[in-house]
């Protein structure tokens, strides 16, 4: 079974009509086995759907148009058997609007030394065809992605994996709904941002809600909803006794299952995905969602702190591309620094850090809010697993969108953090917090992040270039000097792409 069972890559191999039409059948068999082939492999999260073969400029415009009305098709795997001319090709590439992957192999690995000869060479004419091919996406300056190599090796269909799960991140950003409950923290700058530029860009909505609205889903959960609610608690997570001894306790976890169910309600109805809240804009509720945020991200919801709708975003786009992978993602903040040797810092939030990073079964604790409203929460805590990770923040600079990108490395905290109410991760930045904080603080990152162990920076990098926009990447080689250096290079190229 595949991750994404709904959504399907087509796979289109050009040719022409100057070999016949017994070189022809073979070049459409041979396509079909190689989709056949890709689909059954099971590093493709996605089924590869072959569309035959192309051969006249009406064909290419024909399929690239169907293409972008299937609803289910989120991009393209373009190959040329043949020698394909690619002034055939500029009609269909030109209206193309899905992202597609330009895939230059051979069907058979090894020459036929002994019997090789011109039907064979005329056959496999890759080498040259996709070269004519990748020609035309250059001059029409369109970004794709280029994967060289045997369609049967492991290092290859990793590489088209990477590719298709960045156009299911693609195509979740080009339908997703962020819903907002309240609106940004205020006088803070960086979560701020055009919604309407977001939309051209990225395709996702941005839509305001009133708390009234969201309260009236919260006097609608029963109070069996609750206690149903609350037994599935009790099999995901250890709770304390005391919590359900202890009258407050446990109506303060009640409070979170409410919360849960009726946003989740709420934004089932709205076609929403993804949403943000902000501690400044309560009036309604029983408190700030604690459990309940982390519960919702959990579950896949994209999810940001003080009404930052682009983290919101980005952390379910990340979350979908993820799927099937290994390794969590979570709404996160730079928090607080351990000076010493080395640098680490100590990421977390008030309280909406999702448990998919954890390293171990969280528990569920009752504990007092005290940022902004002063009240007791149930909460998630927990610490986020060791290993590689990526903390993501998209910003909006008024011109254009910048994904700014850290490498770090979460370890165990080296003790014991029993007065600190909220969960957490330990990690540090590459190539070490001093030139990571600066690169960052440089590049004008927030402070919030989607922090994430679930994919790869080569997914995360096609998933930039399919959606056009700049990334800066802070990692094992990064310098001062030479980010700057970038920041200045990178302002006038997208200055000069964007036009005047």
């Amino acid at each position: 079974m595949k991750n994404f069972e709904n959504k399907t890559v087509w796979f289109v191999t050009g040719s022409q009509h100057l070999y016949g039409p017994k070189t022809l059948q073979q070049v459409a068999e041979n396509s079909q086995e190689i989709a056949n082939g890709l689909s059954s492999s099971s590093l493709l999260s996605a089924q590869i759907e072959a569309k035959g073969i192309v051969t006249t400029p009406e064909e290419i415009l024909k399929v690239c148009q169907q293409a972008n009305s299937d609803d289910n098709c989120v991009g393209l795997i373009l190959w040329m058997h043949t020698f394909s001319p690619a002034k055939m090709w500029i009609a269909g590439l030109s209206v193309l609007n899905k992202p597609y992957l330009h895939l230059h192999t051979q069907f058979g690995a090894a020459l036929p030394w002994a019997d090789i000869n011109m039907d064979y060479m005329n056959l496999n004419q890759s080498a040259h065809g996709d070269r004519e091919f990748g020609h035309i996406g250059t001059r029409l300056r369109q970004e794709r992605k280029v994967v060289v190599g045997h369609w049967q090796k492991e290092t290859v269909q990793k590489q088209v994996d990477d590719w298709v799960r960045a156009a299911m991140g693609l195509a979740e950003a080009r339908t997703l709904r962020v819903a907002r409950f309240g609106d940004n923290m205020r006088q803070v700058a960086v979560t701020e941002g055009d919604k309407v530029s977001a939309q051209i860009k990225f395709g996702f909505e941005v839509h305001a809600y009133g708390l009234g609205e969201l309260t009236e889903a919260c006097e609608q959960v029963s109070a069996e909803d609750i206690a149903a609610q609350i037994e599935l608690y009790k099999q995901d997570y250890d709770i304390e006794a005391a919590v359900f001894s202890n009258a407050h306790q446990l109506e303060m976890l009640q409070n979170e299952a409410r919360l849960e169910l009726a946003m989740e309600r709420f934004m089932q109805d709205k076609g929403c995905m993804a949403f943000t809240n902000c501690f400044e804009n309560l009036t309604g509720l029983s408190g700030l969602p604690g459990l309940a945020t982390q519960r919702l991200m959990s579950k896949g919801y994209g999810y940001g702190g003080e009404g930052d709708w682009k983290t919101a975003a980005m952390n379910r786009i990340v979350k979908v591309m993820s799927k099937g992978q290994e390794g969590g993602t979570s709404f996160m903040e730079d928090y607080t620094y351990d000076f010493g040797s080395p640098d680490q810092v100590l990421g977390a939030h008030m309280l909406e850090v999702c448990p998919s990073i954890a390293a171990a079964r969280p528990t569920v604790e009752v504990q007092r809010h005290t940022i902004g409203v002063k009240k007791d929460i149930a909460r998630l805590l927990f610490t986020g697993k060791a290993g590689y990770a990526m903390n993501i923040s998209l910003i909006d600079l008024g011109t254009r969108f910048r994904m700014v990108v850290n490498e770090v490395d979460t370890v165990e905290p080296p003790a014991e953090l029993p007065n600190l109410p909220v969960a957490k991760a330990l990690w540090q930045p590459r190539p070490n917090l001093e030139i990571a904080a600066a690169a960052w603080i440089h590049s004008g990152a927030a402070h919030h992040s989607v922090y994430t162990q679930g994919i790869t920076l080569e997914q995360l990098a096609d998933f930039v270039e399919m959606a056009d926009v700049e990334m800066v990447l802070i990692g094992t080689d990064t310098t001062i000097p030479e980010l700057k250096k970038e920041l200045r290079f990178n302002a006038v190229y997208y200055h000069l792409n964007g036009g005047i």
